[in-house]
């Protein structure tokens, strides 16, 4: 993939639906909930400042992180899915 994100965004793959509950359940197509935690694949650059200097991204390549469930804008790119996501949307890292 070469896809390189912009000012503050982030690339996200999003993490798989779990196709069987705990106890051992299958899931349907239609009663799984898509992930809100996935691992960054590319990180922009950051943001410019008011000072013309750019500002440090908190997250980098190979990192999981949660993100909200409305935020960022889902692209498919080579029959991928990937969540673009601005910094700010991140709502923290898994480590």
């Amino acid at each position: 993939m070469k896809l390189k994100p912009m000012e503050d965004r982030v690339v996200v793959q999003p993490k798989e639906a779990e196709e069987k509950t705990a106890g051992g359940i299958v899931l349907p197509d239609s009663a799984k909930e898509k992930p809100l935690m996935g691992t960054v694949i590319a990180v922009g650059p950051g943001k410019m400042l008011d000072s013309g200097n750019r500002g440090a991204m908190s997250v980098k390549k190979k990192d999981v992180v949660l993100y909200g469930k409305y935020g960022g804008s889902d692209v498919e790119i080579d029959g991928k899915e990937y969540k673009i996501l601005r910094e700010s949307e991140i709502l923290g890292i898994v480590e």
